[in-house]
């Protein structure tokens, strides 16, 4: 059933995927929870899971150890700067044609491709640092490879987990890559750190590099009579406006990403703010500054958890998620000591990661299959690329007015467009905010907006 711009739940797609399902029927759970770890019962998910835990950590590595070479070799913060842009802007700039060739594309091998191809970069960066023939243009002819294979891999990766898991478990699936990816950046930068001053950032490559083995293992060891097989949009002229067009016609698509846009470019430039408040706010230097990231990295790991009891992805979930980050971001702005300041960076990390994971989810449900590589590329685009470019208006405003009034900024544009897009979202579903008690609280919801009668024509 299909709704078309309800701002309560995401509607199960109509679509022609063509299922074999061969596990058995799931426990009986309440309709608003499940098992935290179901979608870990099913085998080829749980390959491609443990793959992707050991190849996350070795990306963590991997990133930490270019970082420190770089900078290394030239001295200069805006090599660094220049290494992260390569990496990224590929994505921004040819997401979308990456994820016209993931809808004509074969999932799997496709992966098999672009994880071969990350894995063969880190080998090659290992054995020039590691002979000392490494140069600056190596590690970023390195990182420009790399971005030109997230461009494919990134949608390839999302659209994937649904063909492993079906659709039931599809919310429990992407909530868990997110805790795996939230646990991977809790691990790696500890373990490159540890290698980096112990061997050297050489055999941090390398281990990035081998890495990938377990997820290239992973997806050649899946049972493809298993899969939720989709059927493959055959080559034609157009298919990137088909895409946009898509997504535009479909409130229940378009509203969610411009959410993720709006609170990804403005609200998740934590590097900016709370290096600031480390340095001129609080004046305790790079302790403080690493306290702040583990901080939102476990918060971030708590939501991905809570997000993978929810069995639905309710656009309601994702507004008041919005919302509360905004806020908190606002309030913690304004923390006048550092002991309150660390205590918001957790739940600031629950709520932006509920944000990313009930947008993901809600977008993937109600996308039509066969448009789900371009859907998922557009979503990737705008929540990764437009940090790269907001940061910049977001620098800028820190520097000029202080770290106080850059850390409210950004959470007062998440804040404004979670309200903002909550209103068009219940206008457009015929709803209105309905306010009263139940059981003595206080209670918030969606109902049907009364129609009025007509007067009678005289």
């Amino acid at each position: 059933m299909s709704t078309g711009s309800g701002a309560d739940s995401v509607p199960a797609p109509t679509h022609h995927d063509t299922t074999q399902n061969t596990s058995a029927s799931p426990r009986r759970t309440s309709p608003r929870t499940s098992s935290m770890f179901s979608s870990l019962k099913i085998r080829n998910y749980r390959l491609f899971f443990f793959g992707q835990v050991i190849s996350n950590i070795g990306t963590w590595m991997q990133r930490i150890a270019q970082d420190w070479l770089v900078l290394s070799l030239t001295g200069s913060s805006a090599a660094v700067g220049i290494t992260t842009a390569l990496q990224f802007l590929p994505m921004l700039l040819l997401g979308l044609y990456g994820g016209v060739l993931v809808d004509r594309l074969p999932k799997r091998p496709t992966l098999l491709v672009t994880q071969t191809s990350m894995a063969v970069s880190g080998l090659a960066l290992a054995a020039l640092t590691l002979t000392g023939q490494v140069r600056v243009w190596h590690v970023y002819l390195a990182a420009l490879a790399v971005g030109l294979a997230t461009v494919v891999d990134n949608p390839a990766r999302q659209s994937f987990v649904s063909e492993m898991v079906g659709p039931k478990q599809l919310p429990n699936a992407v909530s868990l890559n997110s805790a795996n990816f939230q646990s991977a950046r809790l691990i790696g930068p500890a373990v490159a750190g540890l290698m980096i001053t112990g061997v050297g950032t050489g055999w941090a490559f390398l281990a990035n590099g081998l890495s990938f083995l377990a997820p290239i293992i992973g997806l050649l060891l899946m049972r493809a009579r298993e899969l939720h097989v989709v059927e493959r949009t055959p080559r034609g002229r157009g298919q990137l406006r088909e895409g946009l067009r898509h997504v535009a016609g479909r409130p229940e698509l378009l509203w969610p990403i411009v959410l993720v846009g709006f609170v990804g470019t403005f609200g998740f430039n934590f590097p900016v703010w709370l290096s600031a408040y480390a340095e001129d706010v609080f004046h305790s230097g790079a302790g403080a500054y690493s306290l702040f990231n583990t901080v939102v990295a476990v918060g971030s790991l708590t939501g991905a958890l809570l997000a993978a009891r929810r069995r639905a992805a309710r656009l309601r979930v994702l507004l008041t998620a919005a919302a509360a980050f905004g806020l908190l971001e606002i309030v913690a702005a304004l923390a006048p000591s550092y002991g309150l300041f660390v205590l918001l960076m957790a739940p600031i990390g629950i709520f932006g990661l509920t944000v990313n994971v009930t947008a993901n989810t809600a977008v993937q449900m109600a996308t039509d299959p066969a448009m789900r590589g371009r859907v998922m590329a557009l979503f990737m685009m705008v929540f990764v690329g437009g940090t790269p470019l907001g940061a910049p208006l977001v620098g800028w405003i820190t520097d000029t007015y202080g770290a106080r009034v850059g850390f409210a900024f950004g959470g007062a544009v998440s804040l404004a467009a979670a309200g903002v897009i909550g209103l068009i979202l219940t206008r457009a579903g015929g709803m209105r905010l309905s306010f009263g008690w139940h059981h003595g609280h206080p209670r918030v919801g969606l109902v049907p907006r009364e129609r009025r009668e007509e007067p009678a024509a005289l």
